[in-house]
């Protein structure tokens, strides 16, 4: 399924590791990725706080997070051998992918207007029949 590809070899500076298939296209080597996802996963957490972005640009991280837990997802079941460290930080920046969607839908749910009760009708009660 997922094999390491023996031409393709991380584009960060220094970094020789080999780039798995599910990579290629970003060009970046596990450790990179994950490094990369949490640097964004910070910056969306500055980023939304209350007041924060608008319906556009929480469209674009509801989207980013779907797709970096898919790559992670692709990356943690595939065949490449994956040393524990790494496993462990796969599922740790998935974690945060998910608090992060989280705060995002929280946030959404507590900026819309509330429904006004009308102050015309009085309390009603509930009778048993």
């Amino acid at each position: 399924m997922s094999e390491i590809s023996n031409h393709k070899k991380c584009g960060m500076p220094g970094c020789g590791a080999d780039v798995p298939v599910e990579l290629e296209t970003e060009a970046v080597c596990v450790t990179h990725y994950l490094l990369a996802a949490e640097n964004v996963c910070t910056a969306i957490r500055r980023e939304s706080i209350p007041g924060g972005p608008d319906v556009p640009r929480r469209t674009e991280i509801r989207n980013y997070v779907a797709s970096a837990a898919m790559m992670l997802a692709r990356l943690g079941a595939g065949t490449v051998r994956l040393s524990d460290e790494t496993k462990k930080r796969i599922l740790t920046t998935f974690l945060t992918l998910m608090i992060v969607r989280e705060n995002l839908d929280r946030n959404e749910q507590s900026f819309r207007p509330r429904r006004q009760a009308a102050k015309a009708e009085a309390p009603t009660e509930l009778v048993a029949a």
